[in-house]
């Protein structure tokens, strides 16, 4: 079996989200059983000297997109760790001049007309290539058009011709929406997409519905947020398509690399330690954490984190509204990310004006690593999570999750006081119920034989992507069948 993924971002060369690190990690775990082959854009961000990324021979490619022809090269490397060719699709117009996967501040029409010319390079390459696919996997909006191609420009292709396509959703709140002249950019037949059984959706283009329309299976990221999407509250005007699917959706649990997620192996760490030795190891990170911020190092305080994307959907705006009761709390408090600059300015009020929060805004990989290392408890008060990769990677450093049962949060944490519990949950989205989970939170560290049972049982939870990728690959067998 020949499965082909394309992605925006792919870890470790882009990573912008959680998107990157599943298509980083997946197709690790299914390379025994299946062919595989990535693609993804080459971004002017990735470093292609450090991951020995070399241009193919003969592989200057011109595609016309509209009546303006634009030109392709493809490069290549192996995916770490493995012998899957990563193939890197490179224009000099849309990708290579930008150092952000997805910068600011850019022309929607613009960013609309980078990923419908990526997807038919994409397309194209792979005939080039000669790898035909029985399986094409894409990730969100930014390659839902390729779904689309394979329904109309390539439907009599033989190449494509016994090709089944797989569309998963990572995160349904960004459909990929615009103007019905993108379609002439594309050179995409509109009597056969531009209805309400493709991609028409109150008279805009909605790549993510067509995908939908025309995959053979539509997957999310956990089972819970497969059902919660079906709603109107969770499904982003897109719940009357996605009930009319019903049949090929299907939710999958996100796993984590656990060779990369490794606080036995992590380089990152002050000290390393595992799950038969792990107080001592996370004393050590948090003193250094703590020093990192200006904080007083206190065995008896427990710190608190946050590393996040600064957006409404992380509920950011409960830790506004709850800033002055955190501050009162007996503990401390770090935040690392970046995002809408309200939050990022609030971050750094908070920063300089109280004595128990501290925040870094922007991201660094190896401060995260740190922070899940240093930290007793992990805050996610999001307001929906298809899955969410933070609270596993938390969970195998020790850290508790503190979270609201939403999404993926539900699926993976068992909250206290349940046997086995690995975190802490609250359900109503507002600030009051958050600071009630912290504050049970806080009770349980002062009682050390139970916070430590649980941040091993915590440690002991098993999302490594055997048990998903197994999943992925019966799905596959089942639309080749």
């Amino acid at each position: 079996m020949k499965i082909l993924f394309v992605s925006a971002e792919v870890a470790p060369f882009s990573k912008a989200g959680g998107l990157a690190d599943v298509v980083g990690s997946l197709p690790k775990e299914l390379e025994k059983d299946a062919q595989i082959a990535i693609f993804t854009p080459l971004h002017g961000a990735i470093d292609k000297e450090k991951f020995k990324i070399k241009e193919l021979e003969n592989s200057q490619m011109w595609i016309t997109f509209g009546s303006q022809p634009q030109k392709f090269n493809l490069y290549t490397t192996k995916l770490p760790g493995t012998d899957i060719n990563v193939f890197f699709v490179k224009n000099d117009w849309y990708f290579t001049p930008f150092k952000d996967i997805y910068p600011r501040g850019l022309d929607p029409r613009y960013e609309h007309e980078r990923y419908i010319s990526f997807s038919l390079a994409v397309m194209e390459y792979a005939k080039a290539l000669n790898f035909k696919p029985d399986v094409i996997h894409s990730n969100d909006w930014h390659t839902a058009m390729i779904p689309l191609y394979l329904h109309s420009n390539y439907k009599f292709d033989e190449f494509y011709k016994n090709t089944k396509c797989v569309f998963e959703i990572h995160n349904l709140a960004y459909q990929g929406i615009w103007f019905e002249d993108v379609l002439d950019f594309a050179n995409m037949r509109k009597d056969i997409v531009f209805n309400q059984w493709g991609c028409e959706h109150y008279g805009m283009v909605n790549w993510m519905k067509g995908a939908i329309n025309y995959s053979d299976r539509v997957v999310t990221v956990s089972d819970n947020y497969s059902k919660e999407i079906l709603t109107g509250e969770y499904g982003e005007n897109m719940d009357y398509t996605l009930r009319g699917i019903i049949p090929k959706l299907r939710g999958i649990v996100n796993g984590i690399d656990y060779t990369v997620f490794n606080p036995k192996t992590d380089n990152a760490l002050v000290k390393n330690y595992d799950v038969c030795d792990f107080e001592k190891g996370k004393q050590e990170n948090k003193k250094a954490i703590c020093k990192f911020f200006g904080l007083e190092y206190n065995p008896q305080r427990p710190l608190i984190a946050l590393i996040s994307r600064l957006v409404d959907q992380k509920g950011i705006d409960l830790i506004r509204d709850m800033q002055y009761e955190l501050q009162n709390l007996d503990a401390d408090f770090v935040f690392l990310g970046s995002g809408d600059k309200d939050y990022e300015n609030l971050f750094i009020w908070l920063s300089n004006n109280t004595k128990n929060i501290r925040a870094y805004v922007g991201y660094d990989a190896k401060l995260g690593n740190q922070i899940y290392a240093g930290s007793d408890f992990f805050l996610m008060p999001s307001k929906f999570e298809p899955c969410g990769l933070s609270q596993l990677i938390a969970m195998r450093y020790g850290s508790l999750p503190i979270v609201r049962a939403t999404g993926g949060l539900e699926d993976t944490v068992t909250g206290y006081p349940l046997n086995n519990s690995t975190g802490f949950k609250f359900w109503a989205y507002n600030g009051w119920d958050m600071l009630n989970a912290i504050k049970c939170a806080l009770y349980v560290y002062s009682d050390k034989y139970v916070f430590n049972a649980m941040r091993k049982s915590a440690m002991e939870s098993d999302f490594s992507w055997g048990k998903s990728a197994q999943k992925y690959l019966n799905m596959y067998k089942e639309i080749c069948a």
